[in-house]
């Protein structure tokens, strides 16, 4: 059985972490960065090239995850392949004792609760920290420990916001919305989030915008292409919004699923908006026209000593295929998995087929 690294206690054993990743790199050696597609992962990922860049790295690569979010599945394993890293960054989607690419020192940043990490891997994990920072926090505090990034202190506060809201306790965010206001800063969060809900699923737009403007009401007053783009992708998220919070919840014990059908990204924050209506239920947000062939879901609890990782992990199915299911937060959780996978998940859940996903 291979080795298992251990996580990061605290900041300061993760400043140790990334130091120690970082000396190993030579400053021409291709290094390459995967980063979730939300505002934090996107941030988090700006940040990270704009801190190689400074630290003298001459051929760096970021990509943003593919519309699955999946660092382990068989698709994006073959996209970082090609790029042919010889080191490799995975910045907020969650880690796995397993290779992405064979041979390839890997450093996983994350908040997430940790899958684990090969031992010759370098597993940054904030899950036990108090208070728990989101990604692109960390991959700010951690390389400012090696670089100056004070500059780009907005672009980390956009994930701080999206990912933990605007009352997060951490003296970034209250120097950042006292430097730029809350509102440039919101309005950014929703822009950049758009850019990967939308039907059009476009992260890179959002993170070439954060990487051309200087601050957050430059980026959000801008008449760019870039930035038309994201209020195009925002206007069209809120539409799908206002015709999925119409559709009713169905119950099965503590359950609450409420099912749509919409090209767009919105489920989270259906499931966000019915967890503080049903307080006391796992709620899931279902939408069955995001993937083809697929159910996309989010799950979200307000309920005391309930995890949703540990209720979604109770439930062993025989469908999974390359869908996955059962990360993230105790909270916050959900997954993507093909419609026999889901129908599975939902019969063992004990809601009637009335409920389940038709095939299309």
């Amino acid at each position: 059985m291979a080795e298992i690294a251990d996580p990061t206690p605290n900041q300061e054993a993760a400043k140790k972490a990334l130091r120690r990743f970082i000396e190993n790199i030579e400053k021409t050696k291709r290094v390459v960065c995967l980063h979730d597609s939300d505002a934090d992962g996107v941030t988090a990922g700006v940040v990270w090239q704009r801190a190689m860049e400074q630290l003298g790295f001459t051929d760096v690569k970021r990509l943003s995850a593919t519309r699955e979010r999946n660092a382990f599945a068989p698709e994006t394993k073959t996209i970082i392949a090609a790029e042919k890293p010889d080191f490799l960054f995975v910045m907020d989607l969650g880690s796995q004792p397993q290779k992405i690419v064979e041979n390839v020192p890997t450093c996983f940043i994350d908040h997430h609760r940790p899958g684990g990490a090969l031992s010759v891997d370098t597993l940054i994990s904030a899950y036990t920290w108090n208070p728990v920072p989101n990604t692109s926090l960390i991959v700010y505090d951690l390389f400012s420990a090696l670089t100056d990034l004070s500059q780009y202190d907005w672009i980390a506060a956009i994930g701080i916001i999206s990912d933990l809201g605007e009352k997060a306790p951490f003296e970034l965010l209250a120097a950042a919305r006292q430097k730029y206001t809350a509102k440039w800063l919101k309005e950014a969060v929703s822009l950049v989030n758009a850019a990967r809900r939308a039907a059009v699923y476009e992260p890179e737009t959002a993170a070439q915008a954060l990487l051309t403007f200087t601050n957050p009401k430059d980026l959000v007053s801008s008449d760019t292409a870039q930035v038309e783009r994201l209020r195009a992708a925002k206007r069209e998220v809120n539409v799908e919004l206002n015709e999925a919070r119409k559709a009713a919840p169905v119950f099965a014990g503590k359950v609450a699923l409420i099912r749509m059908n919409s090209p767009c990204q919105i489920h989270p924050l259906i499931a966000q908006s019915w967890r503080t209506r049903l307080p006391k239920y796992i709620v899931i947000a279902a939408n069955e026209s995001f993937m083809p062939g697929k159910v996309n879901f989010a799950a979200r609890t307000s309920a005391d000593g309930v995890s949703v990782l540990d209720f979604l992990r109770s439930f062993k199915l025989e469908n999974v295929g390359t869908g996955s299911y059962g990360q993230g937060h105790d909270q916050a959780s959900g997954g993507v998995l093909p419609i026999m996978a889901w129908n599975e998940l939902l019969k063992k859940m004990g809601f009637p087929d009335g409920a389940f996903a038709k095939m299309k």
